[in-house]
């Protein structure tokens, strides 16, 4: 048993960074319940597909009104507490929502309101989470320990949560939700255990009595001024709104141009998850044997392909094949883009960097999302795919160059 820990999480990284893998896993395994649960007990409580279709975009609105906020505070204040204090309010929205539905009083409102709250929570809960990494590890070790997150993220939040979550749904209305508080607050005990490397702490030696927009305001002019920050952000953008484009009719690109049957189309999904599984497992070989200049172009290379594959194919077997695909080079996305930006960033602006990256990957979900729905409309389901392969093919050429500086723009620190 002492060996597989040591083989998955290697003792060089300290102990308080199995603590932080051991929460992120944790409070993805209720995540991942409530990806499945959620719209299934939104869908319980109203047929409107307008309703539906808010319940999700209000788990992705708070970024983009509170991120920068959440960003700022994570530099001037306690991380660890700030991520101990956002995780127990996001156990205690659901556990309300716990009672109300126990109770068979729950409502479609009181889940909105729900989901919005607990959106909030997420957004300071996840921006200051990423501060904590490159504060317990060497930079060197950013890549490994980047791999340990994404892998936790895709086992628990991809692959066991869901079907664990529809299968407690289907055993009783508020039981996934029951569980997903009791992974949330042992969360926050895991965090709680936390302690900062011998002559460091968590809280930032900037100026706290700044006003927190002069912060944010000097946050964004660091990402500016920053040339291979701002090209990984612009890139992240987007490459988000290409990719949400056809992502949010894929379920009637399956059905209606693929003629794929409801199975089909779950085995998309779950092909991205196996898929995402190799990309996990192979990074450590990727970024020991491989350029990271290399890699990057690789894999942007190959999402834009994958779009143009996507366009042309009409067979439902080649499309879980590309789904496969996608889904190893996508995590190997992942993981190099966060190691790149948590190397390259200095501590005290860890936060509002990470809060800009996420508002630039949920504002690109959001902004690709409406305009895949008006193009699949007005054009044919195919048209988001094209627009896709155009878009990022594009934005590719255009910062082809500069990719090798953003690959070792950790270096120069």
């Amino acid at each position: 048993m002492s060996k597989l820990v040591e083989a998955l999480l290697p003792s060089r990284l300290g102990r308080s960074f199995r603590w932080l893998v051991g929460s992120s896993w944790t409070s993805n395994i209720g995540d991942g319940i409530a990806l499945a649960a959620g719209p299934l007990l939104v869908a319980s409580q109203t047929d409107s597909a307008f309703l539906v279709a808010l319940a999700a975009m209000l788990q992705r609105v708070p970024w983009l009104l509170f991120g920068l906020w959440a960003g700022a505070l994570a530099d001037r204040l306690d991380r660890r507490l700030v991520v101990i204090i956002a995780n127990a309010v996001r156990a205690l929205v659901i556990a309300v929502l716990c009672v109300f539905v126990g109770a068979g009083t729950v409502s479609i409102a009181m889940v909105l309101t729900a989901m919005f709250l607990y959106g909030i929570a997420e957004v300071f809960a996840d921006t200051t989470q990423q501060t904590l990494l490159p504060a317990l590890v060497r930079p060197v070790d950013l890549g490994t320990a980047n791999q340990r997150m994404q892998a936790g993220f895709l086992a628990a939040n991809q692959l066991v949560g869901p079907p664990l979550g529809a299968f407690l749904f289907a055993a009783g209305m508020v039981w996934p939700f029951v569980v997903q508080v009791v992974c949330v607050a042992l969360a926050v005990v895991l965090v709680a255990r936390i302690t900062a490397p011998a002559g460091t702490s968590f809280t930032s030696t900037r100026d706290s009595e700044s006003h927190v927009r002069k912060d944010i305001a000097e946050g964004l002019r660091w990402v500016w001024h920053h040339a291979p920050v701002r090209t990984l952000c612009i890139v992240i953008l987007v490459f988000n709104i290409t990719w949400a484009a056809p992502w949010g009719v894929l379920v009637k690109y399956s059905l209606d141009h693929l003629h794929m049957s409801e199975v089909g189309y779950g085995l998309l999904t779950t092909a991205t998850g196996l898929g995402g599984v190799v990309g996990v497992l192979s990074y450590g070989w990727l970024e020991r044997h491989v350029n990271l200049a290399t890699l990057i172009r690789v894999c942007l290379t190959l999402e834009v392909l994958t779009h143009g594959a996507f366009a042309l194919t009409t067979t439902g077997w080649v499309a879980i094949a590309l789904m496969f695909e996608f889904g190893v080079y996508v995590f190997v996305w992942g993981t190099l883009s966060t190691t790149i930006r948590q190397r390259a960033v200095p501590k005290e602006f860890q936060g509002r960097v990470a809060s800009i990256n996420m508002i630039c990957v949920f504002g690109g979900l959001v902004l690709g999302q409406g305009i895949g729905g008006v193009l699949a409309e007005y054009w044919g389901l195919v048209a988001p795919w094209w627009f896709a392969f155009a878009g990022a093919g594009v934005t590719l050429l255009l910062v082809w160059k500069s990719l090798s500086h953003v690959a070792h723009a950790g270096s120069a620190r």
